[in-house]
């Protein structure tokens, strides 16, 4: 099994490094770990929640979860995501395929990735 040795977020470009210990390194944008999370919330119960409106989010905390995981906190409130050290791997491996399948059902729910405004009425 592929563990994560080092994990380091850059605030500005809000884009995790995720460091194994076959010298792998992954970036992933916190809007991908956001959409695709593995929390219950997002994965649903057999059927994946579409999380959308996220292009800005960021992580605002990282929590060791025992050796085998970390857990991610964004800015957003969204807090329930366990990312294990193979759910990382995973996700390095398929981000491609991940990322097109994420984009397709944006579009055909006629949804995108943009922060929705907040207009206020005077």
């Amino acid at each position: 099994m592929h563990q994560v040795t080092k994990l380091h977020y850059h605030r500005q470009s809000k884009v995790l490094d995720v460091q194994f210990n076959d010298d792998v390194t992954a970036s992933f944008s916190a809007e991908m770990l956001r959409v695709l999370s593995p929390s219950a919330e997002v994965r649903g119960h057999g059927k994946p929640i579409l999380v959308s409106h996220k292009r800005e989010v960021g992580i605002s905390q990282i929590l060791p979860v025992g050796l085998y995981a970390a857990k991610l906190v964004f800015d957003d409130g969204h807090n329930s995501g366990i990312y294990s050290w193979p759910y990382l791997r995973q996700l390095h491996q398929n981000r491609d395929t991940l990322w097109q399948d994420y984009l397709k059902r944006l579009e055909d729910a006629n949804s995108n990735r943009d922060t929705t405004l907040n207009f206020r009425q005077l």
